[in-house]
């Protein structure tokens, strides 16, 4: 009888662990908002009335409004900070009954806390973190569920540089049977690629939940890039013990791969089965991944695909100016396709995990990423910063980070901390390196480890060990001491982590066959950094192109070292100067101070009479002819040191007018500049024809403030005002002004340089977008976009 009861007892248990494949769902709309820390928010009753309905992802701090007396300082861009909450109901229906269930949150700015039904299931500090709780136990089924969040970054200073609030990325709600997929446990690798051929080596981390033991092996099947079958294989069977995680292994071959590699994003997709012994499928996964070759040679820098390449990179925040943090994915896409077109070929996240897609759309466009954990370790930057935190949760995060991102092509180096001030304490620093080092590289044993070191001369890092114990040496600035840290022991892999974008910070990296490559500070204006600038700014400076992605004469110059297609522009050199007389003074901040000499890409002097102007033309052409109202003021090489070719031209209103010849003296690029007159109109200009109702789908308007012959007006600051008709709605409007404090949402806005960018969304899925600008004393201008499904 007991051997019967217990035969019985084994056969029910088995029966009721639930086979169920793992769906993912979309768990972005039907939130509502409050600000405050509102008691009982985490209930299911909830308390009070009037929250706010909104849709995911949410940025509640970039509705403003600025404010010079913010607790985030100009660090924080003089957003506002605090607790909200966000709640929502759902209900499952009875059919998930057994299944087990995962709330996915990609970003919760910040300390984080979840709770379902009254349950709290989990808590992150860190507002970068990607997180992943299950719900299971809480859930109730064919009724109402609620689940509550809670966000504080009520604690400011904090982080750097403008970090945003609330509920800031897409949330998924992930539902599995009880063998799964151990959290982002798929990992794909190419580890040989020959001529003809590559290996795919598929590992996934399997956790039985199941009642009993079970035998499973990978089934695979790729997919090309161009969307035909590329190849299946499968694996050898292995026991899933109970309760644990176990990583089952398959390996086949792509035979003549299509390559993933710099502007040519070409992705396969794995779809992976498990399978038990009896056929079952107990799980299904999905991941992308690019087969390519990379390489750091202490010698010769980045290697991709047996190519030797500098990597032409820049920092940027994960901010999307109007936008916050939560960024549209348009937004991303039309920043990186400007700077791909200035020539940059490499991102660093700086300095912290971007959104999951960021990295997607980096691997469709074919462009390099150094990954970026960590702003901080344990010693502070901010009195309010994840140094409260490191200790304790720094493991967590990295082993998160790096099993999340691991699958990207873009993903060619992992970054373990930015400008770390530990590092004064070696034996600390050290001990940290190694602890990040060793999660980094069992995680992922494809990649090399850097961090953007911090004055490593003054910390003794190239003495101690420490830069050492990194896979490729990171320093940031200081170009030549990097350098010379090679030259002191070749053995070391170098790469410029953070860089200036003065041509003394360029040449000791392009003439260095060593230096991998350089990351400038920085591709794009970001919100925050404004402290030492002080109020009114807003936003820092620094970019190659503003917040609007106007490109600066800065980017210009840098495509003239950079771009691999024809370059040519025209700029006059000036002594542009700030007037701080209106400017409120501030205890303890630097005040804006006269700016040196600059360049502007114009033909509009304040001065219209007769004077000399300082002419520069930035190129990479050959030779250039400059014409000042037809007539031509002679032809000049291209400097060897890519310096801008000068000329001193008397002005004259009206045309001026560069060609550029390559050394077989065909004219390859030409640039052109025309004075402008009054203010007389303005002209917009679609990005786009159509848009779909969607959170990343976004119509971008350029205004621009013109002449009565069309030319836009350099000087124009007028106030302009947009509306938007139809089945559309305004979503932003900006001008790129770092001291411009109006919030992003207002329908008014002066003009910056004469432009502006309106920014809308569709409303429906049919129907015409009516978006016109009008202002003072100037014609209006309309344009029509079409909504789409």
């Amino acid at each position: 009888m007991r051997t019967v009861y217990a035969a019985i007892t084994a056969a029910f248990l088995f029966a009721s662990s639930v086979s169920a494949q793992t769906t993912t769902q979309n768990f972005d709309s039907g939130w509502v908002f409050a600000k405050g820390d509102v008691e009982g928010a985490e209930t299911i009753a909830g308390a009070g009335s009037g929250w706010e309905k909104v849709s995911l992802p949410h940025d509640w701090a970039i509705a403003g409004p600025f404010d010079q007396y913010a607790p985030s300082t100009g660090s924080g861009g003089w957003l506002p900070t605090g607790v909200v909450w966000y709640r929502k109901p759902f209900t499952l229906p009875d059919t998930d009954k057994g299944k087990r269930v995962f709330i996915e949150f990609d970003g919760i700015m910040e300390r984080g806390g979840v709770w379902i039904n009254g349950h709290h299931v989990g808590h992150r500090p860190n507002g970068y973190s990607s997180v992943r709780y299950e719900i299971t136990p809480h859930l109730k089924y064919g009724q109402e569920n609620v689940i509550a969040v809670r966000a504080d970054t009520s604690a400011q200073p904090a982080s750097r540089w403008y970090a945003g609030g609330g509920i800031y990325r897409h949330v998924k709600l992930i539902t599995s049977g009880d063998i799964h997929v151990d959290g982002w446990g798929t990992y794909v690798t190419t580890p040989v690629i020959e001529a003809g051929r590559a290996t795919v080596k598929v590992e996934s981390a399997i956790i039985n939940h199941s009642k009993s033991e079970r035998t499973a092996h990978l089934e695979i099947s790729l997919t090309g890039p161009d969307g035909k079958p590329a190849g299946t294989f499968k694996g050898a069977p292995q026991t899933l013990p109970v309760g644990r995680s176990l990583k089952l292994n398959a390996e086949g071959a792509i035979i003549n791969p299509k390559l993933w590699d710099i502007g040519q994003g070409h992705l396969y997709r794995a779809d992976i089965k498990v399978i038990s012994d009896s056929g079952e499928v107990l799980e299904t996964d999905t991941q992308s991944f690019g087969v390519r070759q990379i390489e750091f040679r202490a010698d010769t820098g980045f290697w991709i695909n047996g190519k030797n390449v500098k990597l032409k990179g820049t920092a940027i925040h994960a901010d999307g100016g109007a936008f916050g943090m939560a960024v549209p994915l348009s937004f991303y896409e039309r920043r990186l396709r400007g700077l791909q077109a200035l020539g940059v070929n490499a991102i660093r996240t700086a300095h912290h995990p971007f959104s999951p897609e960021f990295l997607d759309l980096c691997d469709r466009l074919g462009i390099v990423v150094m990954n970026e954990a960590f702003d901080m370790w344990t010693v502070a930057k901010s009195p309010n910063d994840y140094h409260l935190f490191f200790t304790d949760w720094s493991s967590l995060d990295a082993r998160d980070f790096v099993k999340r991102d691991r699958n990207h092509p873009s993903v060619v180096i992992w970054s373990i901390g930015n400008e770390i001030h530990d590092t004064p304490y070696p034996v600390v620093a050290k001990s940290i390196v190694a602890r990040l080092k060793t999660i980094f590289n069992t995680e992922d044993p494809s990649r090399p480890v850097t961090m953007a070191l911090f004055r490593p001369n003054t910390t003794k890092d190239y003495e101690n060990g420490l830069a050492d114990m990194l896979d490729v040496v990171g320093q940031n600035y200081r170009e030549n001491e990097l350098a010379k840290a090679h030259a002191d022991k070749p053995t070391r892999k170098i790469i410029g982590t953070e860089n200036g974008k003065n041509r003394a910070n360029w040449l000791p990296v392009r003439d260095n066959p060593a230096y991998a490559g350089m990351f400038l500070w920085t591709g794009a204006d970001y919100l925050g950094e404004a402290d030492r600038a002080g109020w009114p700014f807003i936003s820092n400076p620094s970019g190659l192109v503003d917040r609007t992605d106007v490109v600066k004469p800065i980017g210009w110059e840098r495509a003239s070292w950079w771009s691999e297609t024809p370059v040519v522009k025209i700029g006059r050199r000036v002594t542009e100067v700030i007037d701080t007389s209106e400017l409120p003074t501030m205890v303890g901040v630097a005040m804006p101070q006269p700016k040196g000499p600059g360049v502007l890409n114009d033909w509009t002097p304040s001065d219209s009479s007769a004077h000399t102007e300082k002419v520069e033309i930035v190129t990479n052409a050959a030779e250039v002819e400059l014409f000042l109202n037809g007539k031509s003021l002679g032809k000049k090489p291209r400097n060897a040191d890519d310096s801008a070719i000068k000329y001193d031209v008397a002005y004259a209103a009206g045309t001026i007018r560069v060609a550029a010849f390559d050394g077989a003296g065909k004219k390859v690029a030409e640039d052109e500049l025309k004075t402008a007159g009054a203010p007389a109109a303005v002209r917009l200009i679609a990005e786009q024809t159509a848009i779909a109702p969607t959170f990343d789908d976004i119509g971008y308007i350029r205004a621009e403030v013109v002449d009565a012959r069309g030319v836009r007006v350099p000087n124009a600051s007028t106030q302009l005002t947009a509306a938007v008709d139809g089945a559309g709605a305004l979503a932003a409007f900006d001008n790129g002004d770092p001291t411009d404090s109006t919030v992003f949402q207002s329908p008014t806005r002066k003009a910056w340089n004469g432009r502006a960018l309106v920014m809308v969304r569709a409303t429906e899925t049919t129907g015409k977008i009516k978006v016109t600008v009008s202002g003072d004393g100037l014609k209006p201008a309309t344009v029509t976009l079409n909504a789409r499904k």
